[in-house]
């Protein structure tokens, strides 16, 4: 059965919300998600807005300890990242902030992680932002080390960018035998072997179908390569979401928000209409592999719609959850 998340709102216009009011309407989100029976909510890792021409006039919650505190708001919903920036913390250390999350949540967290790219923020933040190759080689060390720390009693790892010698990690987490790490990203010539290597879930953004049949052959490819099976890794993408009662109303809804995404783009990669219309679309995307769709719906804070997209996946109340590390 074809798997729904929800990108929670994340990013806020500081004139029009308080702080904490933001929150507490994010939080609303997410327990809305829970109770519509949506798989899982997720938070990207980003320090300021990547997108806004004026982020300073932009309220942005920090990734991860807004996920510790979600785990904590929510019950049932698995919690991940779209997803965090390697470069950002210690291998280690991420390592041990997961596991302590999977225990807040009681077992729920899925942790993404990618090799990062918006050069402002590294460098705002006093992070060095190295060329995409070296970063890639970053992510190989770090998905090495989290699956170390979370398996192994002490880990010890030499490598070029990262060493660590008898770390110790407890709690290890609940889910066993790791927590679910999916990875995002799709490039061809590394992060699609790095993800048939070391990642229990992939994601691909806004993807075409064209290009969903190209990197599912190639993944499955890199797999049989190495002997693993491809159909252990959890095959989820990430899209734009515009509903409405009626496809007219949707397609008015992309104008209004003056979104960098044109109508077309929507449509053929996103998920544009009305519920059934909508319903259509998921149902090719299952037929072509795709196992979770996770959904940005713009004005997701008003609730309606969510429903509407509980709707159109046809989701019952209560939460469908996947097999610990196979999403």
């Amino acid at each position: 059965m074809l798997q729904i998340g929800i990108k929670l709102p994340q990013e806020w216009q500081i004139e029009q919300i308080d702080a904490i009011v933001a929150y507490e309407t994010m939080t609303r989100v997410a327990q809305e998600a829970e109770k519509l029976g949506f798989t899982s909510v997720w938070l990207s890792d980003h320090l300021f807005s990547d997108a806004a021409p004026h982020p300073e006039e932009r309220l942005y919650f920090e990734c991860w300890t807004t996920t510790a505190a979600l785990a904590r708001d929510t019950s049932r919903i698995h919690i991940g990242q779209l997803v965090t920036c390697n470069s950002f913390r210690p291998p280690a250390l991420l390592a041990k902030m997961a596991s302590t999350v999977d225990v807040l949540s009681h077992g729920r967290l899925v942790c993404g992680i990618g090799a990062g790219w918006y050069e402002r923020e590294y460098h705002a933040y006093g992070y060095p932002h190295p060329d995409p190759p070296t970063r890639l080689r970053q992510l190989r060390e770090t998905l090495q080390i989290l699956q170390a720390m979370w398996r192994q009693q002490e880990a010890t790892f030499e490598g070029n960018y990262y060493q660590i010698r008898g770390a110790i990690n407890q709690p290890k987490g609940v889910q066993r035998p790791h927590i679910p790490l999916l990875v995002g990203g799709k490039g061809e010539q590394v992060t699609l072997k790095l993800i048939a290597r070391y990642a229990d879930a992939c994601n691909f953004t806004h993807p075409s179908s064209e290009e969903l049949a190209h990197k599912f052959a190639l993944l499955k490819a890199y797999c049989n390569a190495i002997g693993r099976e491809y159909h252990q890794i959890q095959r989820t993408i990430y899209v734009n979401g515009f509903l409405a009662p009626t496809d007219a109303e949707a397609e008015e809804q992309v104008s209004r928000a003056h979104s960098k995404f044109s109508v077309e783009h929507v449509r053929t990669r996103g998920l544009l209409g009305s519920p059934q219309t909508v319903r259509g679309r998921l149902e090719e995307l299952e037929q072509m592999g795709v196992q979770e769709v996770i959904v940005f719906l713009r004005d997701a804070h008003d609730l309606e719609s969510l429903h509407l997209l509980a709707q159109a996946a046809h989701l019952e109340k209560g939460v469908h959850h996947l097999p610990s590390t196979q999403r």
